[in-house]
């Protein structure tokens, strides 16, 4: 397998788009998500997307396919809720580590196909590790502020039980994403760490990607920009940089600011604008594209493609507005 550094010092990279805005397109029922095998769950699973994955493999990997089609270098698993703290909400606990499992061949399969097609253009499968809903840092009571839902135990072992199903399941690199809390981000590189070091296997290359939720340039547990890259460095990752909750008109000067402070690659996928009063998304995929080249023509960008309301037409504009610049080239490290 190609070196993804090798690729990364070369050109700018295209990470795929929404996996959700996708799947709502094809407007399933709840019969849907069960299939045969859930027909008699007795909760409503419907909304469970990383359970398609198990129920419905072959409209993943056409999603993956439309996204690779589309010029992504990078497809992410369907995997953001499929941790054992996540599945709770549909009693599927039990089945967290084979949803990871699953989608992670469900994205291998489409990666493989492609990377085949033409080898001069590998295609990495990254497994996508959400952020959970429940944070370690903020308490869900407001008349009891120190309390906390879940531990930092309970978080680093549903999360290293996520890594070992995505690893068994044939990903490249592990995308530590939508980060609104440090802490549990921290949870997550421990399990990284501790699953690689107990298992002996290689050591895969970890992504993060935090979120900046409004116009102070704030995480949701109140850390700056330069905190958050401060606290997580540590991880020595492959990339670092932010997704969601901003469109690329918003999100421009904090990818500014993360270029600028970042000695590892850098990216970024935006939503396909803010959401309108009805909660869809307008922007279109020129204008999307549009942003993003400015970010490309500025220097600012290793690995760039979209988050919610992104479709592959999304991410086939921002693979041809990106193509003719070079990436970011990283910083000279001058040890002391």
């Amino acid at each position: 397998m190609t070196d993804i550094r090798a690729l990364l010092n070369e050109r700018i990279l295209i990470i795929d788009g929404a996996m959700g805005t996708m799947i709502q397109r094809h407007k399933l029922e709840e019969k849907d998500y069960r299939g045969e095998r859930f027909k008699d769950w007795h909760k409503d699973v419907k909304g469970n997307n990383d359970l398609l994955s198990i129920t419905l493999p072959d409209v993943i990997i056409d999603i993956h396919k439309q996204y690779l089609e589309a010029g992504a270098d990078i497809i992410e698993t369907n995997t953001f809720s499929s941790t054992t703290i996540a599945q709770a909400d549909y009693d599927m606990q039990s089945i967290a580590y084979e949803m990871n499992v699953s989608s992670a061949k469900c994205a291998r399969i489409a990666a493989d196909e492609y990377t085949a097609k033409n080898p001069s253009k590998p295609r990495f499968v990254a497994g996508a590790i959400g952020p959970l809903n429940k944070t370690l840092s903020l308490s869900p009571d407001v008349n009891n502020p120190g309390f906390r839902a879940v531990t930092f135990d309970e978080v680093a072992e549903a999360y290293t039980e996520q890594i070992k199903g995505l690893v068994e399941g044939g990903v490249d690199l592990l995308l530590i994403e939508t980060i609104f809390d440090t802490l549990n981000a921290k949870a997550a590189i421990y399990a990284v760490k501790h699953f690689f070091r107990e298992s002996g296997k290689k050591e895969l290359p970890i992504m993060i990607s935090g979120t900046i939720t409004d116009a102070s340039g704030r995480t949701l547990s109140g850390q700056t920009l330069e905190a958050f890259y401060v606290s997580l460095m540590h991880a020595n990752p492959l990339s670092i940089g932010l997704n969601c909750a901003l469109g690329a008109k918003e999100m421009r000067p904090h990818i500014e600011e993360l270029s600028s402070l970042a000695i590892c690659y850098t990216s970024a996928y935006p939503n396909a604008g803010l959401p309108n009063a009805f909660g869809e998304y307008d922007e279109q995929p020129h204008e999307t594209a549009h942003i993003i080249e400015e970010w490309a023509k500025e220097g600012f960008l290793n690995i760039v493609g979209g988050c919610c309301g992104t479709t592959p037409d999304h991410i086939r504009h921002i693979a041809q507005e990106v193509k003719s610049y070079p990436p970011r080239k990283l910083p000279v490290v001058v040890k002391s």
